[in-house]
């Protein structure tokens, strides 16, 4: 039933943070997410069919550990007015987007006094995806805003540097364990711990 619950959790939150991405773009002068149809809450316009659907249900049916992902929304640099800086907001709307989801559920859960499993895999969940996405490693979010903090050169060599091994090294994150635990988790735990602590 928990993992089931976590499925339910890791759809409402990617859903959140793919939309914030969209809103942000939007609002800052790029049409191009509205044209996908991105710029919505309804969650298949951000499926992806292995990230968001098989994953996380193999997840919910086998006990392993919750893991997915949606489609990245397009954007168009051209479009934006400033796209160093504009691309920065929009990449940090979607770690934002969760954390303020995060702290919704627990205000919730705080001034109500509700307490079940979805609130807290909610909270847990949204934390989570907002810090393992704002880790610097292409294709997530804090490769983006690190990318356009970087001088022109600096920023290019990079970039380079991210095409040839990014998504290997993402891989290493999430599957080599240190200690019988994924790398990226040994990074996130102390973080996602500490805000875990002001919200549950």
């Amino acid at each position: 039933m928990v993992n089931i619950f976590s499925f339910i959790a890791l759809i409402i939150s990617i859903t959140i943070h793919e939309f914030c991405h969209a809103l942000t773009a939007d609002r800052l002068g790029d049409p191009t997410p509205r044209s996908f149809g991105r710029l919505t809450l309804n969650p298949l316009a951000h499926a992806d069919p292995v990230g968001t659907i098989l994953l996380p249900l193999l997840s919910a049916f086998t006990g392993i550990s919750t893991i997915g992902w949606a489609k990245p929304v397009p954007i168009d640099p051209y479009n934006l007015k400033n796209p160093k800086k504009d691309e920065i907001l929009i990449s940090l709307a979607g770690p934002v987007g969760n954390i303020l989801l995060a702290v919704l559920c627990s205000l919730v859960s705080k001034i109500f006094g509700v307490q079940n499993i979805l609130l807290y895999l909610l909270i847990l969940i949204n934390v989570s995806l907002a810090v393992f996405n704002l880790l610097p490693i292409p294709p997530l979010d804090g490769s983006k805003i690190f990318l356009n903090l970087l001088p022109q050169e600096k920023s290019l060599q990079w970039q380079e540097t991210f095409d040839r091994y990014g998504f290997i090294l993402l891989i290493i994150l999430v599957f080599l364990p240190i200690g019988g635990t994924p790398i990226f988790q040994t990074i996130m735990s102390p973080i996602v711990k500490f805000v875990l602590s002001l919200l549950v």
